[in-house]
């Protein structure tokens, strides 16, 4: 039953998938910049709801940029519940602009691409970080720069908050978990480390326990002087901070507690 529940689950995603990249190609190029973004999020919910899984957002999602979220990643599921919880622009590696599909979805979200083994690139992807950051954007990064087992963090990568320091704009630590809805108990079934394959990952998550993504947004900060090496060791332990009940800017936003589940 667990494997036919699964299936149901792909072929209503894929569906999904394809009604979004319609929406992209058809109805993106007229609507504005701000009801574009409102869709990309609500595509992201229905897309968790249509996968059976639930969302909790605890902490205050930024309302408006210029804003860096610093992430911890666990999952190929990171992208799409960050979005759910709140719109924002991701940097990705460019490997997934080409991904089937996939990539168009990114690139309608307005990811914002990167070639990690190239100190070239990264300088660009950051000069244009930078930019979106002044022009009033949200943008997301995982500083990890791979997955991790979402047991322990990995070291914060500092190369990418040199955006927010050039921008003068700050960064909010947010710490992504994901738990069994019925125990509350931490689910390692969404990890995607090492040699696993998406299908390996994916078809664990369908198949296991139901789970719920916890999303926790922490108070926001300055860089107040410091270089991006101990402004990111400072929010790495932020983002530990708040994996372990810390404090929060406020109790729940107005999605937290909520679960949708298929």
């Amino acid at each position: 039953m667990r494997g036919l529940r699964a299936v149901w689950h792909l072929a209503r995603a894929l569906l999904h998938a394809l009604a979004g990249l319609a929406t992209i190609l058809f109805k993106f190029p007229r609507l504005s910049v701000e009801q574009q973004q409102a869709e990309v999020q609500a595509w992201a919910q229905r897309m968790l709801h249509v996968l059976g899984i639930g969302l909790q957002v605890r902490g205050a999602p930024p309302v408006r940029g210029p804003m860096l979220l610093v992430a911890n990643h666990i999952s190929w599921l990171d992208i799409l519940v960050v979005h759910a919880a709140r719109y924002c622009r991701f940097v990705s590696k460019a490997d997934v602009k080409r991904w089937p599909l996939i990539g168009a979805l990114a690139t309608g979200a307005g990811t914002l691409y990167i070639e990690r083994e190239s100190r070239r690139d990264a300088m660009r992807v950051v000069h244009h970080m930078a930019e979106s950051l002044q022009a009033g954007d949200i943008l997301a990064v995982f500083p990890e720069g791979t997955t991790s087992d979402g047991v322990d963090l990995l070291p914060f990568h500092a190369n990418l908050i040199q955006a927010a320091i050039a921008a003068r704009a700050p960064a909010q630590p947010v710490a992504l978990e994901f738990v069994e809805s019925e125990t509350g108990r931490n689910s390692i079934s969404p990890c995607y480390i090492g040699d696993e394959t998406l299908v390996t990952s994916l078809w664990r998550t369908l198949t296991g326990p139901a789970i719920t993504a916890v999303v926790s947004f922490g108070e926001p900060q300055q860089a107040e002087g410091r270089e991006r090496r101990a402004w990111a060791a400072e929010l790495r332990n932020a983002v530990v901070e708040l994996r372990r009940g810390g404090p929060h800017p406020s109790p729940l936003s107005e999605r937290g507690g909520e679960k949708t589940r298929a």
